[in-house]
């Protein structure tokens, strides 16, 4: 069904532009069983022809539709952003990619078709964005490691491999991690350091299975900032089990706080890594927008981070 066969706005019946990602890990979903599950709670998908730009996609059928669903991993929610923001549509998730990081913070269901049940029942909850040089980001922004690691995953590894890629490429980089000077303002003070990754995270889970902070979520309006100051990188290795759980602000090689905007400069310029995607260098200006998407999703009080009910990645 095209957007001109529906009834206008307002009509009892909502109206979801759902854009997959066929090139997502999972993205030939059994897809006839989602859109059943979606008119089955009243609401009727409308898919455009694809096409790679989701955020021109958006912005054209932004007046005739209620809400947007995407069905993609990080890389396909951080394109649709702007868009996002620019339209105020709400946002549902299909699950399809290989690490799904959004998803695990808010707490939604991996399974496809029980996200696309949950959509049509759930209600609209406020998401941060980070924000670094004009891009808006979900989960996390890094320099240094994440984002060689970043440059050096191929959609090819993630397809084959799922979320063990990420731990094979960071392996195969780790030997040739050279650490880097990078300033760091924020909160009125500037520090240099000399670090291997420095990485400003706005959601909860990042990197297929890594925690940010083990108290952050994607609705506190902060940013947890941390750099690994670490002399050795087999140093990483022992890190690992604190990455995961987001306790490696309590080591003393790891420099670790909470702010709202924070500006990273380098000698030469570095690459930046945005939900897994290289967008744009250093120097790096990174804010948060509190609030400034809504998605479909449980509420706060029973997602991960949330007092009493922390949750560690398996």
């Amino acid at each position: 069904m095209s957007v001109e066969d529906l009834p206008t706005p307002g009509a009892s019946r909502r109206r979801a532009l759902l854009i997959r990602n066929p090139r997502a890990r999972n993205g030939a979903v059994a897809i006839e069983a989602v859109r059943g599950a979606l008119r089955d709670g009243g609401i009727e998908p409308v898919e455009p022809p694809p096409e790679r730009d989701c955020r021109a996609v958006i912005a054209r059928h932004a007046g005739a539709v209620d809400l947007v669903i995407l069905g993609g991993g990080d890389g396909t929610l951080n394109a649709a952003a702007p868009a996002l923001v620019e339209t105020g549509l709400p946002l549902g998730i299909l699950p399809l990619g290989t690490a799904n990081d959004l998803a695990r913070s808010l707490g939604l269901p991996l399974d496809p078709l029980a996200a696309a049940r949950l959509i049509t029942i759930a209600e609209p909850q406020p998401v941060d964005l980070g924000w670094v040089n004009g891009h808006y980001f979900f989960n996390v922004a890094s320099i240094g490691f994440s984002a060689d690691l970043a440059g050096d995953l191929t959609a090819a590894s993630k397809r084959t491999w799922g979320t063990l890629g990420y731990g094979i490429a960071a392996c195969r980089l780790l030997r040739r991690v050279r650490p880097f000077t990078v300033t760091i303002a924020h909160d009125g003070r500037t520090e240099r350091v000399t670090t291997i990754q420095a990485s400003v995270g706005n959601g909860r889970h990042y990197g297929g299975g890594m925690t940010v902070e083990e108290t952050a979520t994607v609705d506190d309006g902060k940013l947890n900032f941390y750099s690994l100051e670490v002399k050795h990188w087999w140093r990483l290795l022992a890190l690992l089990p604190a990455l995961r759980r987001g306790t490696h602000g309590r080591a003393a090689d790891v420099r670790a706080f909470q702010t709202t905007e924070v500006v990273l400069t380098t000698r030469k310029p570095r690459p930046v890594n945005t939900d897994g995607e290289l967008t744009t260098h250093t120097p790096a200006h990174f804010k948060v927008f509190p609030g400034i998407v809504r998605v479909f999703a449980p509420g706060a009080a029973s997602r991960p981070g949330a007092p009493g009910n922390r949750f560690f990645p398996l």
